[in-house]
This record gives structure tokens, C-alpha cells and sequence, in this order.
């Protein structure tokens, strides 16, 4: 038997509708962590759906109460075949983004896996759940082909990423002996492309907050007061105008990172952020001596999430006492995130907007991490990848959004290779959430083929 054995085993578990069958499976699981009345649903996913299948391929496997109170369980698997082999640690998550059940369109649910053409409909098909199975069933074809896999595994599924992976830190911190490994090589968030594999090493952080202008009780007439009352909402919008030009260039000198490096920018060179997205890209937006794919993934981005003054759904004649924005600082490594609120309180306090206070959210924060693109594990499993497809994968330093890898990064000291099993259009976060069957086949074979030859021998980092 043979790698191609391996790749064409794995191919067929997407080919004959098992895959399929499974995935139906893991969506019915309701595993809205949003929802505190869905944590029992948490762990039934972990002891029911996830620990089996794991037991039956060797794994040795105990779910564990999260150190954080708000946070869900955590299920490790560990299979050691010789303490003496490579360790790969691989993670995945099992619960999903509230349901938003009224939102999905006709012959649609949530938690009803639907085939349509090339999409699987239902929420957590692309976030997160397609993503693990499919890695778990690649190290079954390994195991099933060679009867071996040639290195040992340890997985981790938590139940709290999509909101914020509470307690995950502290976990990765008491258990690090548990959990050591040699490199983690796990798969969440898009490629660029369907067609193509995509790799990256790390992701951006990010620090959300709001700016608030809190003059007075109460609104008073506009007409009566207007031009002798100081209107939040104007401080707020020209407070929110001195961080970015007209064009979203960042104005605050310590929000610009140093860490755009010949080897970062070799690598993001001929990425296609802009080609047949969807929505359009705005070249015209953003740093303007960068690239798209320098500005996306190379460099920092402020956004205004939301905002509000007086009541927009019903305006009165009244100028408001007050105005909101929740905002968004998303930053590569490079960035002190220590320094990021205290370099916008000397901003705003140097152009006189000692009247905007910022009030930084307790679960709006996610650290930077990136892996150099010339490591070692970046160029091995870039070389499994492009003996499988026959093409070079998309390389991205780090992912554009947030992810928990500093809890493998900086915890556990270990290099991070994600290969993501979705793509761009998925619809992750909202309704119609799906994954596309190419995506799928394509995804159980390179990963098929990326075990095979972790495990067959040949050198590795």
C-alpha cells in the first residue's frame, strides 16, 4: 500500500456519501455556545458524536470541564504510537454561532444538513465541523491503509470559540506536558480560493472598543437648544475622523506595524485577494502604497462597527446626550497590544477630545502570531500539498479574522500550519451557512496524503 492508496481511500469516504452521512450527524448536534441553554448540547457533542469515533481509531480520550466557568468542555485525544516519533497536535471546535433560524431561507435549517448541487447547507458545515471530520477521517485512511499512522497525535475540541475560547489559555497553561507536541497542523477559516489549497500560519488580533461622548441627561429640543449645546454625535464623528484619513489609512503612529518584511511581502506577492470576490474589493481603500493582500494581511485595519446617538428608529427634534461607536482595531504582529489604548487616549487628548472616553471590551481581544513563511514545517507541508494537487497552495502569513492560535503559538511554543476546508462565500456567522462538496474532496485527499508522509519516513522538521 501506498500514499495514492491512502488519498484514494480517503477521496472515497467524500465519494460514496459518507462523508455526507456524517457531517449530517455532527450538524444536528445544536451547539449554539452563544446560548447558555445549549451548554449541556456541548458536551453531548463531544461524548457522543466525537469521543467514539476517536476511541474507535485508537485514541485514548477525556472530555474536561473548561477552567472558565463560561466556557464549554474540552475533549483530548491522544494516540502515542512510539514516544520516540513526532507528535502532531490538531484542533478543531464543535460549537457554532447562534442558529439564527428565522433568518434562513426556504427549504433551509440550520440544524438539517441539505445537499443542493455543490453546497452543504447547515450551521457549523463550514465553521468549524466539516473542517475536523475531515481531518479525522484522513488519519482513518492513513490508519486504514498502512495500518499505522508512523507518528502520534494529540487533538483538542473545544465547545467555547465563537465566543472568544474562554478558558482555553488557562487549559493550554495547566496542561502543557499533556499537550506537547512537535507542530500543531489543524484546519479553520477559508481558502482564497475553492480551487485551490490555501495555508497559513498565524492570524491577525484583534482589540474591539467603544469611543462614548457622555455629556448630559436626557435630550432637549433642537430648536431651543441648538447652537448653545454641544452635540456628542458631531465630537464622536470628528474624534472617529482624526484615526483614519478619508481613505481608512491609519493616522495613529504607534497603530502602524513595523513587521511587513521582504519575506511577509514575498509570500503575500501573488495572493488573489481581489479576483472575483465577493463583495467587490475596494482597491481605493486602505493604505495606499500597499498591495490588497499587503493591507489584508500584512498591515493593520481600523473599523467602525457600529454607532449610535439619540434614537435612529424613531429621530426626534432633540440633540442627544450622549453617542456611541463600538470599534475595531485588527493587527499583525509587529503591534504592541499592550500600547494600542493608551497610543489612542494621547491621540485624541493631543486634538482635544478629552470628552471621548474609551471603555475596551473585556471579550474583544485576540493576540497577533505568524509564523515566518521560510520554517521548516511551512515548506514540508507546503511540498505535501503541491505533490497532491499539482499546484503550490495559496501561503498566508497570518489569517485576515482571529483565531485562538497564540494558545498554540506562545503557550505551547509550537509552529502552526492551518489548512483550511472552507472558502470565502461559506456565509460562516450568517444564514445559509454551506460548504462546497469540491472543497470537501479535495480537502480529505491533501490531508490524506499530508499524514501519509508525516508518517512514512521521510524527513520532517
Amino acid at each position: 500500500m501506498n500514499r495514492q492508496d491512502a488519498i484514494e481511500h480517503a477521496t472515497a469516504y467524500f465519494e460514496t456519501g459518507q462523508l455526507q452521512t456524517d457531517l449530517g450527524r455532527l450538524v444536528a448536534f445544536e451547539t449554539e455556545s452563544q446560548n447558555p441553554e445549549k451548554m449541556p448540547e456541548l458536551r453531548r457533542y463531544l461524548d457522543a458524536a466525537i469521543a467514539p469515533r476517536l476511541s474507535a481509531l485508537g485514541f485514548d480520550c477525556k472530555v474536561h470541564d473548561n477552567p472558565d466557568p463560561t466556557g464549554g468542555p474540552l475533549l483530548v485525544g491522544t494516540r502515542i504510537e512510539d514516544p520516540a516519533l513526532k507528535t502532531v497536535l490538531t484542533y478543531g471546535h464543535g460549537d457554532v454561532i447562534r442558529a439564527q433560524t428565522d433568518a434562513w431561507r426556504a427549504g433551509l435549517a440550520p440544524f438539517t444538513l441539505v445537499e443542493e448541487g455543490e453546497r452543504l447547507y447547515g450551521r457549523g458545515t463550514a465553521d468549524n465541523k466539516v473542517q475536523h471530520m475531515i481531518n479525522i477521517a484522513a488519519l482513518e485512511s492513513v490508519v486504514a491503509t498502512r495500518g499505522t499512522l508512523g507518528f502520534n497525535v494529540k487533538i483538542v475540541i473545544e465547545t467555547s470559540e465563537e465566543i472568544g475560547s474562554p478558558g482555553l489559555a488557562t487549559f493550554m497553561e495547566i496542561n502543557k506536558d499533556m499537550l506537547a507536541a512537535d507542530v500543531l497542523i489543524a484546519s479553520d477559516g477559508p481558502r482564497l480560493r475553492p480551487e485551490r489549497a490555501t495555508m497559513f500560519m498565524g492570524a491577525r488580533g484583534g482589540m474591539s472598543f467603544d469611543l462614548v461622548v457622555d455629556l448630559r441627561e436626557g435630550a432637549h429640543h433642537s430648536g431651543n437648544f441648538g447652537g448653545l449645546l454641544a452635540d456628542p454625535a458631531i465630537i464622536l464623528s470628528h474624534a472617529l475622523a482624526s484615526i483614519t484619513d478619508a481613505r481608512g489609512q491609519i493616522l495613529i503612529p504607534e497603530w502602524r506595524p513595523d513587521s511587513l518584511t521582504p519575506s511577509v511581502r514575498e509570500a503575500l506577492a501573488a495572493l488573489p485577494v481581489t479576483q472575483g470576490s465577493s463583495p467587490k474589493v475596494d482597491e481605493d481603500w486602505g493604505e495606499e502604497s500597499l498591495t490588497p493582500a499587503e493591507r489584508t494581511y500584512g498591515w493593520n485595519s481600523f473599523a467602525v462597527l457600529a454607532m449610535k446617538s439619540g434614537v435612529p428608529e424613531a429621530p426626534v427634534n432633540a440633540i442627544s446626550g450622549h453617542a456611541r461607536a463600538t470599534c475595531q482595531l485588527r493587527y499583525v504582529v509587529g503591534t504592541d497590544p499592550d500600547g494600542i489604548i493608551p497610543a489612542l487616549r494621547r491621540h485624541l487628548d493631543a486634538l482635544g477630545f478629552q470628552a471621548v472616553s474609551i471603555e475596551q471590551h473585556e471579550r474583544g481581544f485576540f493576540p497577533a502570531t505568524r509564523l515566518d513563511p521560510s520554517d521548516p514545517w511551512v515548506t514540508y507541508v507546503k511540498n505535501s500539498l503541491t505533490e497532491t494537487t499539482g499546484e503550490t497552495p495559496h501561503i498566508l502569513p497570518n489569517l485576515a479574522g482571529s483565531l485562538p492560535n497564540e494558545c498554540f503559538a506562545d503557550i505551547l511554543g509550537l509552529p502552526t500550519v492551518w489548512v483550511p476546508h472552507s472558502y470565502l462565500g461559506c456565509s460562516q456567522h450568517a444564514p445559509d451557512e454551506h460548504v462546497l462538496k469540491s472543497v470537501c474532496a479535495s480537502a480529505m485527499a491533501i490531508m490524506a496524503g499530508l499524514f501519509w508522509d508525516i508518517g512514512s519516513g521521510k524527513p520532517v522538521p
